[in-house]
């Protein structure tokens, strides 16, 4: 009796025992949770994040420093409606979200009235974006982004806030290391003087990167364009960010800005961002599509998944609103020239980031945003190559690696009032024997050729073709 007793004691012991040790783990696992650091990426795998060219609207060309949270969620509910099923998805709120007295026409140097908070990080002006009441930042507007099915962005700019500096602020993530001890004055943006250079030596430097885009992760944040980082060109800067965005938990799509991009530094870049502006802001005059056109011979070789060349942002419909540049209008651009800079930036497979306001867009502007043609050019072609540009004639070529599919795209970029015939001959396509053609932009089949191919085009036109 009594060794039955003293077995049943033992029983009882190990059995209680047994319920704390599995209380305990699971205590363990939910305070695991509650305190759970963010995921690292591995190196590279931010590539698999912008597989084809990211697509979207950036409130620059429209709205300058001044856009307001009404207006972008009027292009998201725009772009949901007409332009989401194209590939469209981005909505990037662009600079100085965090000024609360900012102007059209320019920046607010004079006086600003900066949002930050008590880590030297910016934070959204009530103001203007009144859902970033009490501390919430953008986490309801991106909320609204995602709730359309689109993904959220914003625009920063590279380094430290001169205010954070001045306060000597802590730095979130370090044992009372405070922003006057990461910063210096070289090198800081001479058209907009907000922030210093970041020391990336310092104790603290990734630190503050690594504070910011945590940031932003639980915002929601899916796109950030870091701007300043390009010319000259802000390496130990850039690397900084690929780390703090690769430990933030959150695939986050990198676009550095402005350009241009020192072509010594494409090998750099292109393991570093997932876009990278090749040239200064392309506004809608000609000649700013023509020097693109030059810069962009030297990037060809670098067009690849998951990094892409960057033509900037596509100034077409309403644009200047209340911008940085010029008075609302509608682009200055004819309608010849809107379809040479949509052609180009296609073909070329540049990153689409629409400039115009939105809700703004008439039936012709909506056109050159929703072919559908030319958007599985744009998305699924491969070996993109400039065949000649010479005498004021340009040919661009792809193929589509799964139909086999070959685009050609002619441009006519002289001055001179007579139309011009610009061609190729087939050959140099890889092409024997006859082919059949159609115009991708109206959709019209122009029958069969051999030999060569040619289309007149009047000055400025282009034409955009698959051969099959």
């Amino acid at each position: 009796m009594k060794t039955n007793t003293i077995l049943f004691e033992l029983i009882k012991r190990n059995f209680i025992k047994t319920i704390l040790f599995v209380f305990a783990v699971a205590l363990s696992f939910m305070d695991c949770a509650a305190q759970k650091k963010p995921v690292s990426f591995a190196k590279g795998e931010f590539k698999t994040w912008a597989q084809t060219p990211p697509m979207g609207w950036n409130s620059w060309d429209c709205y300058g420093p001044t856009v307001e949270e009404h207006e972008v969620k009027a292009n998201a509910v725009y772009m949901a409606a007409y332009l989401k099923k194209y590939g469209w998805e981005y909505i990037v709120v662009d600079i100085r979200w965090f000024v609360e007295n900012d102007k059209a026409g320019g920046y607010n140097q004079t006086d600003p009235r900066y949002v930050i908070d008590e880590y030297g990080r910016y934070q959204p002006a009530v103001n203007r974006f009144p859902s970033a009441a009490n501390g919430n930042g953008f986490k309801d507007l991106a909320e609204f982004v995602h709730s359309k099915g689109l993904k959220f962005g914003i625009h920063i700019m590279r380094g430290i806030p001169k205010i954070a500096v001045e306060e000597k602020l802590p730095i979130l993530g370090t044992n009372g290391i405070t922003a006057d001890q990461i910063y210096s004055t070289e090198l800081q943006c001479p058209w907009l003087r907000d922030n210093y250079t970041i020391l990336a030596e310092k104790p603290g430097a990734q630190e503050y990167y690594n504070s910011i885009f945590n940031l932003y992760a639980s915002w929601g944040v899916d796109f950030v364009k870091v701007d300043d980082l390009s010319r000259p060109y802000h390496k130990a800067e850039i690397e900084l960010i690929r780390n703090a965005i690769d430990q933030c938990g959150r695939p986050i799509v990198l676009s550095t800005s402005p350009g241009e991009t020192p072509f010594k530094d494409a090998d750099h870049v292109k393991e570093h961002a997932n876009m990278w502006r090749m040239v200064d802001d392309v506004w809608d005059t000609w000649g700013h599509l023509t020097h693109l056109m030059d810069v962009a011979q030297q990037w060809y070789p670098f067009i690849t998944p998951g990094a892409w060349p960057d033509c900037d942002m596509i100034p077409l419909g309403r644009i200047s609103v209340r911008g940085e540049r010029g008075e609302d209008r509608m682009t200055r651009l004819t309608p010849d020239e809107q379809y040479s800079l949509m052609t180009f930036f296609t073909i070329f497979k540049s990153p689409l980031m629409f400039g115009g306001d939105l809700p703004s867009n008439n039936e012709f502007t909506l056109s050159l945003l929703t072919n559908k043609e030319v958007l599985k050019m744009h998305g699924e072609s491969a070996n993109v190559r400039q065949l000649y540009k010479e005498n004021g004639k340009v040919a661009v070529t792809s193929q589509n690696p799964v139909t086999g599919e070959i685009y050609l795209a002619l441009f006519n970029i002289s001055d001179q009032k007579e139309p011009m015939n610009v061609g190729i001959e087939l050959s140099k396509l890889g092409i024997e024997g006859s082919c059949k053609i159609m115009d991708m932009w109206s959709g019209k089949k122009l029958g069969k050729f051999s030999g060569t191919f040619e289309s007149e085009l009047n000055a400025h036109a282009c034409g955009l073709f698959k051969i099959n």
